[in-house]
């Protein structure tokens, strides 16, 4: 057989062992035979009889029927729409017919139409367990597909990767039986149970694939302590420096966050943390301290957020902090070109820069550090796990580091920074490698937003609203939502509705901005809305509105019902500012499902970025808030975050008694649950 025909390889398994874990949808029930007096329109059993007659209809379409007759001497007809000339040469009157297939009422009466049957010889036995049903692909037959898995059965390893007392102590079947129960249970298992991936079985195989999961997490901070970094222990105080400098003093959840940062950044391994918050939390305030921790070190910075406007956001606020300081913060994005790009760079090679800040630009093969320290990288999700690397291996052979350097390369420390709250199930599973703190409250002065929910039916309603809101002093923005699958779409609907409001109200004067903009042509709108020289900024994403104005305190929202929570709540954070009393209009539009129903009932309701987090993962699942963050490593397949809950502590703390004590346990799980060897970690 051609490899590329392999059974594995068409369901693109890396080895043929991995079948074992390709588990079945649904079962069907051949155990046992139904008497023809018991069918009913739509009932799907299995049927035995003799075969007494047979025939072509020739219509429209040719059919073979045939009819069999059970030991009551009830008859019920098969109706085949394909067949093959060998088919009809083995249906003879008097062999034995078992077929499986729906019920349903013909002309003659009871039938089954295009039925799974075969011929047999009288008294053959019946299946002593359910046959499942495998997901699987056109060029593989279900009978292929459960004959592969079946001989996988026979053939694999199955004996168990956890020490008997540690599966005996968390109360868990063996996995031999485990698998061989999934795959063929017995005739009285509750299958509806099973196909809801429920009972005791499944259980084992959950704890088993988080197991995994935290073990390969738990491995990868182990790894960490080996590696070097420079400790960055501010030896020319400029942390307190900066501080003092500020207008406003650190809250608490910030002073807490900063020492827990601190403390890794004094350690001689890779600090690999994630500082989490709501909009406007002050994140952005820590993040500075923090540069000023390793600056006042002798070390440099790179800071990398996703987006120009949100970049050159955080430039102008580090440049103000750090200038009076005498500390120079360069910009780096694709808008920084000819002799001021050539004067960054040479900035930063030679040291004279402490602080880069940009976008992707930073990781641009011609830009190099002379001591990368401290990579920063905000949104953090928004940037994939190679985009992450390439920065922290901007990082070249430090002197302070030399001792280190022998036994290995000196790695910059980590710090990931997120506006998206992180529920307490994500974080004990997919973000289990890393370090998490967490600004839980906003700086005092933020005013409460109002947030209501209104249909485009009362659109005119809205906008006599802002002219009234704007006829007071204050500003607006308008947002189109991101709509990925047609960027003209989403840019037609913002020039649209900026047209529109345009000629709704000439009185007004309406910026508009959008990801086809030159990065000049971005600037020049938000300063102009800075400035106070526009009402409104219309814009197309959450990102391009990433100004801070505390005069704007008017959010409206179009096709809201398009949109996640985070985004929303994100995008919502951008007013609240000032002391003006700030409202968030969400304009939907019909029909209208009930899972957006929810998100925006959810969100009109509640202000904590904590609870909105963790309705979010359980409307959307673990995939979009994770973001690029998952590249190379797979995701849990079985096991859901939110209702198997229950299994991530004690797999956390069973995966790390086996790395202590079982390293052969360990290898053996990871090679069967990470298809083909252990998934790269997370980075």
């Amino acid at each position: 057989m051609p490899k590329d025909k392999e059974p594995h390889r068409l369901l693109g398994l890396a080895q043929a062992t991995d079948l074992i874990l390709h588990l079945p949808l649904r079962f069907e029930d051949e155990t046992r035979l139904t008497p023809f007096t018991q069918l009913k329109p739509g009932l799907v059993a299995q049927v035995e009889g003799v075969l007494v007659h047979m025939e072509r209809s020739r219509g429209g379409r040719t059919q073979l029927l045939f009819e069999i007759q059970d030991a009551t001497n009830a008859r019920l007809r098969i109706r085949l729409l394909h067949f093959r000339p060998n088919q009809v040469a083995a249906l003879s009157p008097g062999v034995t017919v078992r077929a499986f297939g729906e019920a349903r009422t013909g002309l003659f009466g009871m039938e089954m139409v295009h039925p799974r049957y075969r011929v047999l010889r009288p008294s053959t036995p019946l299946q002593k367990t359910l046959t499942p049903v495998y997901p699987n692909v056109a060029a593989l037959s279900q009978y292929r597909l459960r004959q592969a898995i079946a001989a996988e059965l026979d053939a694999a390893d199955l004996a168990d990767s956890l020490p008997e007392p540690l599966r005996q102590h968390l109360g868990l079947p063996e996995f031999a039986a485990t698998l061989r129960f999934l795959h063929q249970p017995p005739a009285n298992a509750d299958t509806a149970l099973l196909e809801l991936r429920q009972g005791p079985a499944w259980e084992r195989l959950k704890f088993d694939e988080l197991l995994a999961q935290q073990i390969s997490l738990q491995r990868a901070t182990i790894e960490r302590k080996y590696q070097h970094a420079v400790p960055l222990n501010d030896a020319q105080e400029l942390g307190p420096r900066l501080l003092a400098g500020l207008p406003f003093t650190l809250t608490t959840a910030q002073a807490r966050c900063l020492d827990e940062i601190r403390t890794d950044l004094a350690a001689p391994h890779p600090m690999h943390r994630l500082l989490q918050g709501d909009v406007g939390s002050g994140k952005t305030c820590v993040a500075a301290a923090c540069a000023a921790l390793a600056v006042g070190s002798g070390m440099q910075v790179a800071l990398m957020a996703p987006t120009e406007l949100l970049a050159e956001q955080i430039y102008q606020k580090l440049r103000d902090g750090f200038t009076p300081l005498g500390v120079n913060v360069v910009w780096l994005s694709s808008a920084v070109k000819g002799k001021a790009r050539s004067a960054a760079l040479a900035a930063l090679a030679d040291g004279r820069a402490p602080i880069a800040v940009g976008t992707h630009a930073l990781i641009q093969d011609d830009v190099t550090f002379a001591r990368l320290g401290l990579v920063i990288v905000d949104e953090q999700h928004r940037f994939g796990v190679e985009q992450r690397l390439a920065l922290r291996a901007k990082a070249a052979p430090s002197p302070i580091g030399e001792g280190a350097e022998k036994e290995g390369k000196v790695l910059p420390h980590l710090l990931m920074m997120s506006a998206t709250p992180i529920p307490r199930t994500l974080a004990m599973s997919y973000y289990a490698d890393l370090s998490i703190s967490s600004i839980d409250s906003l700086p005092p002065g933020r005013t409460p937003i109002e947030t209501r929910v209104m249909s485009d039916a009362r659109r005119t309603e809205v906008i006599t609203r802002l002219a009234e809101f704007c006829a007071s002093g204050g500003q607006s923005y308008w947002v189109c939502p991101l709509i990925e699958e047609s960027e003209k779409l989403d840019l037609k609907a913002a020039i649209d509705a900026h047209a529109e409001i345009s000629a709704a109200l000439p009185q007004l004067t309406i910026g508009l901005i959008h990801g086809r903009m030159k990065a000049t042509e971005k600037a020049a709108v938000m300063a102009a809305f800075k400035a106070g020289e526009q009402n409104v900024l219309g814009a197309t994403t959450v990102n391009e509105v990433g100004v801070e104005l505390p005069n704007a305190s008017l959010m409206v929202i179009e096709h809201a019902e398009r949109m996640g929570l985070a985004q929303m709540h994100q995008l919502r954070g951008r007013v609240g500012r000032g002391t003006r009393a700030s409202t968030c209009l969400l304009i939907y539009s019909k029909p209208i499902g009930a899972i957006a129903h929810e998100r925006l009932a959810i969100l009109r309701d509640s202000q904590d970025g904590f609870e909105i987090a963790r309705h979010d993962l359980r409307l959307r699942g673990p995939g979009e808030r994770l973001g690029a963050r998952q590249s190379g490593q797979q995701m849990l397949r079985f096991a859901d975050i939110e209702s198997d809950a229950h299994l991530l502590e004690p797999a956390s703390n069973a995966a790390a008694e086996l790395l202590r004590q079982h390293p052969d346990a360990v290898k053996r799980h990871i090679d069967r649950w990470l298809l083909g060897g252990e998934a790269r970690l997370y980075a």
